[in-house]
C-alpha cells in the first residue's frame, strides 16, 4: 500500500473473522497459542501467508469466541470515568454468562403448573435474570494507528458492534449510515487526526418468494405464542355480577411541597360510601416512609413515591336507582417527624377518586387547624404537636352527618402545601359489552349501569366552574394594580 492511501474498504460477513495486524504478528509464533482456537487462528493465518497475505489492513473484526468479545461484556462501564469502581450488582452479574446458553424447552403440559416460583434457587434466578438473554456478538474494529505502524492495541477503536439475541433480534450499534453521513472518530494525539467511516448494509435482497415463506412463519410462529400465552393464563378469567361495578386504582403518591417543617409522611385511608364493597383482604389504609425535603426551586420537595393498591365493587340497588350515586373518597394527614421525635400536623385533604378510568395526575392543596395566640405557635414550635382533627372525614362532609347544613363557623385554619397523586384506574363491567351507539353516549359506568347520567354532568359543571374561576384569577392578577384599585374606589 502506498503511504498517501488512507482509504480502505471491507465486505463482512457475519462472525467472518478478519485478523489484525497484531492478531497475524501474535498467532505466527507457536509459543503464544495456548488453547484450541490459538492453535486454530494460527493454522488459518499460515494458510492466508501462503495465500498471499490478507487483503484487509486497517479493518478487521472480532467474533463470539474471542477473548475481546468476553472482556467487553464482563468490563462494561457505566460512566467514562477513569477511576470508576464496579459496584456490587455489577461484580455479581459479571459471573453471569449471557452467551451459548442451553436451555431446556418448555413442556406443553405444564403450562399452569408453576407460573411464580415463591423460593427461587440462585441458580434458576441467574438463568432467568433480564440480563442472562442469549446473545452472540460481533464487533468490526479498526486500526487507526499511522501508516507503518499497525498492530498495536492502543489504536484499536470499535466501528460497529452487532448482537443476536436468542429471540431473533438483531441490534447494530452505530446504525447504517444511509443518508446520515459519515462517522468521526477524533484521535487523541498531537496531529489530532480525524477518521471518517460509513456502515452499509450490503446483503443481498430477498426474493418474494422466500418473504412470502418467512411471513408464513411468522404467523404459525405468533399463533403458537397466542396459544402459548392463552394456557398461561387459563379461561378462569374473573368477570363481574351484572349491575356490578369493579374499580382497581393503581396509585402512587408522588410528592408532598410547601410545607413548614422537614421529613413529611402521609397517612391515608379511603372511605367507601353505601353500596360500595372491597375484598376481606384489601388494605384501604397505608402510612407512607419518613421523606426528608429537596429544595426545587422555591419550595421544598418530598418525593415519596409510595404505590398503593385500591380495589373496590359498586353495587347497585333498586333503591339507588333514582338517588344520587357517591364515589369513594381518598382522605388524607400530612404530618412532619424531627430529630427529637416530635410531630405535628402539617395538613389535611382530600380528592374523589376519578371516574373516568385511564391516567389522573392530580395535585390536591392541604389546610390544617390553627389556634389563635402566641403560646400555641409556641407550643408548635418549641414542642411539637398542633391542633388536630378527631375524624379526618371533617376534611369534607363527614358520612355521618345527618343535618341539611354544616357549619364551620368559629373554625380556624391555615392554607399548607399541597399533595400530589398519580393514579392508574381500570373500570371493569358488563355494561361495557353494550353496542358502540350506546357507549358514545354514556361517558363513565355509572352512566352505563343505568340513570347515573347526572353524576357526570355535576362533576362537568363544577370542572367548568374551577377553570373559569382559575382564568378570572390570572385575569385579575395580569392587570394593573392602579387600575383596580381606581375601580374599586368608583364602584
Amino acid at each position: 500500500r502506498p503511504p498517501g492511501e488512507e482509504e480502505e474498504e471491507a465486505e463482512v460477513g457475519w462472525q467472518e473473522k478478519l485478523f489484525s495486524q497484531f492478531e497475524v504478528d501474535l498467532y505466527q509464533n507457536e509459543t503464544a497459542c495456548q488453547t484450541l482456537l490459538d492453535w486454530q487462528y494460527h493454522e488459518e493465518i499460515l494458510k492466508l501467508e501462503k495465500a498471499g497475505g490478507r487483503k484487509n489492513y486497517r479493518i478487521f473484526t472480532y467474533t463470539d469466541h474471542d477473548r475481546f468479545t468476553n472482556l467487553e461484556e464482563h468490563c462494561q462501564k457505566v460512566t467514562d470515568s477513569d477511576h470508576e469502581t464496579p459496584s456490587y450488582l455489577a461484580e455479581r452479574m459479571a459471573n453471569v454468562r449471557r452467551r451459548r446458553q442451553d436451555r431446556r424447552p418448555v413442556e406443553t403440559s405444564s403450562l399452569k403448573s408453576k407460573i411464580i416460583t415463591w423460593e427461587p434457587s440462585e441458580e434458576f434466578m441467574k438463568n432467568s435474570h433480564v440480563i442472562n438473554t442469549p446473545v452472540q456478538t460481533m464487533y468490526i474494529m479498526g486500526d487507526l494507528g499511522p501508516y507503518g505502524k499497525l498492530g498495536h492495541r492502543e489504536y484499536e477503536y470499535v466501528l460497529c458492534t452487532i448482537k443476536v439475541d436468542g429471540n431473533g433480534v438483531i441490534t447494530v450499534k452505530p446504525d447504517f449510515s444511509g443518508t446520515k453521513g459519515a462517522y468521526r472518530i477524533k484521535l487523541d494525539g498531537e496531529k489530532q487526526e480525524v477518521w471518517k467511516y460509513t456502515i452499509e448494509n450490503a446483503s443481498v435482497q430477498v426474493q418474494p418468494e422466500e418473504e412470502e415463506r418467512e411471513q408464513h412463519l411468522f404467523r404459525d410462529l405468533y399463533s403458537r405464542h397466542k396459544e402459548y400465552l392463552s394456557g398461561l393464563i387459563g379461561s378462569e378469567f374473573e368477570t363481574t355480577l351484572p349491575g356490578t361495578l369493579r374499580l382497581f386504582v393503581n396509585g402512587e403518591i408522588v410528592s408532598a411541597q410547601g410545607y413548614e417543617y422537614d421529613n413529611l409522611y402521609v397517612h391515608f385511608f379511603l372511605e367507601l360510601p353505601d353500596q360500595w364493597s372491597s375484598p376481606m383482604l384489601q388494605q384501604l389504609s397505608g402510612v407512607t416512609q419518613t421523606c426528608a425535603t429537596k429544595t426545587v426551586g422555591w419550595d421544598n420537595v418530598a418525593h415519596f413515591c409510595y404505590p398503593f393498591t385500591l380495589e373496590m365493587f359498586f353495587t347497585q340497588g333498586n333503591e339507588s336507582k333514582d338517588s344520587f350515586p357517591q364515589w369513594p373518597i381518598l382522605y388524607f394527614e400530612v404530618l412532619s417527624l424531627d430529630f427529637w421525635q416530635r410531630y405535628r400536623t402539617e395538613g389535611y385533604g382530600s380528592l374523589v377518586l376519578p371516574a373516568s378510568p385511564g391516567f389522573h395526575m392530580l395535585t390536591i392543596p392541604t389546610w390544617r387547624p390553627v389556634q389563635l395566640g402566641t403560646v400555641a405557635e409556641l407550643r408548635r414550635f418549641f414542642i411539637g404537636g398542633s391542633p388536630e382533627l378527631e375524624d379526618l372525614t371533617y376534611a369534607r362532609i363527614p358520612s355521618t352527618f345527618k343535618g341539611e347544613r354544616l357549619s364551620r363557623f368559629g373554625f380556624h385554619t391555615e392554607t399548607t402545601g399541597s399533595v400530589t397523586f398519580r393514579l392508574y384506574c381500570v373500570q371493569q363491567s358488563e355494561a361495557f359489552l353494550e353496542t358502540s351507539a350506546l357507549r358514545q353516549r354514556m361517558q363513565n359506568a355509572l352512566d352505563r349501569l343505568g340513570g347515573f347520567s347526572q353524576q357526570s354532568s355535576v362533576y362537568s359543571v363544577l370542572e367548568a366552574f374551577q377553570r373559569a374561576r382559575h382564568r378570572m384569577q390570572e385575569a385579575r392578577e395580569s392587570l394593573p394594580q392602579d387600575l383596580i384599585t381606581t375601580s374599586a374606589s368608583t364602584v
